[in-house]
């Protein structure tokens, strides 16, 4: 089945899956289509759901058709254009370029859904590190990703399964 993340206005969005509908921040820029490194955009287009990571020492292991991850305080991803042998991956810290990482001290990355954006393979400043992820608690907007609220994303990730895809649709 397909996820459908639609615009509601420029710094917000709806996912319907199902009978399922749920609001979700976006990136500050917005939807776009032509996604660069930095520009605070989340991507247009339909991506695969791949794996999910989470923080087992403070969310028990989601139930999902997905597989699953626990993150350590050495995962991070690389997002750096200079970094040609792992840009848009999972790298192990320390790492000599910069790079997001998934271990914070906040909970937006408790839970982190890998999207499969710019990543067969990657190109270099196309964007990286777009992940489905926890929303902070007032739906602040993303740096490119797109935010649920926990309960939300615990549902969906229940009803997911490797196939599934997310159609993130500019209005």
């Amino acid at each position: 089945m397909e996820i459908i993340v639609t615009q509601a206005h420029k710094r917000r969005a709806v996912l319907s899956f199902g009978k399922m509908e749920a609001p979700c921040s976006i990136g500050k820029g917005g939807i776009t289509k032509n996604k660069a490194e930095g520009d605070l955009c989340t991507p247009a287009g339909t991506w695969a759901l791949k794996r999910v990571f989470y923080r087992g020492d403070r969310i028990k292991e989601p139930e999902t058709g997905l597989q699953t991850f626990s993150i350590s305080k050495n995962m991070g991803w690389s997002d750096d254009p200079n970094d040609k042998k792992s840009y848009n991956t999972l790298i192990n810290k320390p790492h000599p370029y910069s790079h997001e990482d998934l271990w914070r001290s906040d909970n937006i990355y408790d839970i982190i859904v890998e999207l499969g954006y710019n990543d067969n393979p990657p190109i270099i400043g196309k964007g990286s590190a777009i992940f489905m992820h926890l929303a902070r608690d007032n739906f602040e907007p993303t740096a490119g990703c797109v935010a649920l609220k926990s309960s939300d994303l615990i549902s969906l990730l229940s009803l997911v399964k490797r196939g599934d895809l997310v159609n993130i649709i500019k209005k």
